[in-house]
C-alpha cells in the first residue's frame, strides 16, 4: 500500500495476469504508475519485471503466444482496447532496451530518422540538438553528428538511444535494465540523466541492482516468484510503496529478505 499518495496515475494495472500460452507466468498484479516520478522494479530473475514493462508499451504483443487478462490503463485510457493502435502507443511510452542499440547510421540520423517516419514537420536540426541535450551527450557529439552511432563507447551509445526514445517527446519512458551492459562511471551519468528526465517525463526502470533503484526511484515495486506445482515460475508482485519505505521499512518478510541478501 502506497502512503500519502497525491500524484496523478499515468498507468494502472488492475488484475492484470499475462499468460504464454497455457501458462500463466504474471498473476494477479495491482501497481500504479505516476507522473513524474521514477518507478522501479526489483526482484529476482523469472518474477516477471520486464514482462509486466513490456505489456506498458504492447512490446508483448509481438509474441505470439501472449494473451493479457485484466485492465492496464493509460490516462484512464485501455491500452489493450479494440480500437487502439499499437504503433500510437508506443510513440506516447517510448523504451530503452538493456543493451544499447542504436541504428547502423550517423548520431544526428539516429535522432532524425524515427522523427521523420513518425511525420515530425518542425526543424529537424533543433529536434536532434535538443534531443541530445536532454540526454546529456549533445557536448560529447556535436563535432561529430555525420559519424556512425556505433563507434560511440556503450555509456554514449545508451545515451544517444535515450535521446532517440525522447525526440519522439513520449510521455513514458520504460528502461529495462538500461545499465546492465555499462561500466560504473556510464551507469552513473544515467543515473544522473534519469534525475533530470522525471521532470518532464514518467520513468519506469527494470533493475537487477537494489542500490540503483534506491539512488533513482521515487517508488519501488519488489516482484516474486514462485514455482507452481506444474513445476512452472510464475511472478507476482509482493510489495510496492515509496522507496524509502520499501528499503527502511518493508512490509512483508519476502522483501526485507530480498533487500538484506537472505533471499533463497
Amino acid at each position: 500500500m502506497v502512503t500519502g499518495q497525491l500524484n496523478e496515475e499515468v498507468l494502472k494495472s488492475e488484475n492484470v495476469n499475462v499468460y504464454y500460452g497455457d501458462f500463466l507466468a504474471l498473476k494477479g498484479i495491482y501497481l500504479n504508475i505516476f507522473k513524474n516520478n521514477v518507478t522501479a522494479f526489483i526482484g529476482p530473475s523469472g518474477c516477471g519485471k520486464s514482462t509486466l514493462l513490456r505489456c506498458y508499451n504492447r512490446l508483448n504483443d509481438l509474441i505470439s503466444i501472449f494473451r493479457l487478462e485484466g485492465l492496464i490503463t493509460y490516462n484512464d485510457c485501455n491500452l489493450y482496447g479494440k480500437d487502439i493502435d499499437p504503433v500510437q502507443v508506443r510513440r506516447r511510452i517510448g523504451m530503452v532496451f538493456q543493451r544499447p542499440n542504436p541504428f547502423p547510421k550517423s548520431i544526428y540520423e539516429n535522432i532524425a530518422f524515427g522523427a521523420r517516419i513518425n511525420g515530425y514537420k518542425g526543424n529537424m536540426d533543433e529536434l536532434v540538438e535538443r534531443s541530445l541535450r536532454q540526454a546529456a551527450i549533445w557536448d560529447e557529439v556535436k563535432d561529430k553528428l555525420k559519424q556512425s552511432g556505433l563507434a560511440l563507447s556503450g555509456g554514449q551509445q545508451q545515451r544517444l538511444c535515450i535521446a532517440r526514445a525522447v525526440a519522439l517527446q513520449p510521455d513514458v519512458v520504460l528502461m529495462d535494465e538500461p545499465c546492465s551492459a555499462l561500466d560504473p562511471i556510464s551507469t552513473l551519468k544515467i543515473e544522473e540523466l534519469i534525475h533530470e528526465l522525471k521532470k518532464q517525463y514518467t520513468i519506469v526502470i527494470v533493475t537487477h541492482n537494489m542500490q540503483q533503484a534506491s539512488r533513482v526511484a521515487d517508488y519501488t515495486a519488489f516482484f516474486n516468484v514462485k514455482t507452481t506445482e506444474e513445476g512452472n515460475r510464475q511472478g507476482y508482485l509482493v510489495e510496492f510503496d515509496k522507496t524509502e519505505n520499501i528499503f527502511q521499512n518493508p512490509q512483508e518478510e519476502a522483501t526485507m529478505d530480498y533487500i538484506s541478501g537472505r533471499f533463497g
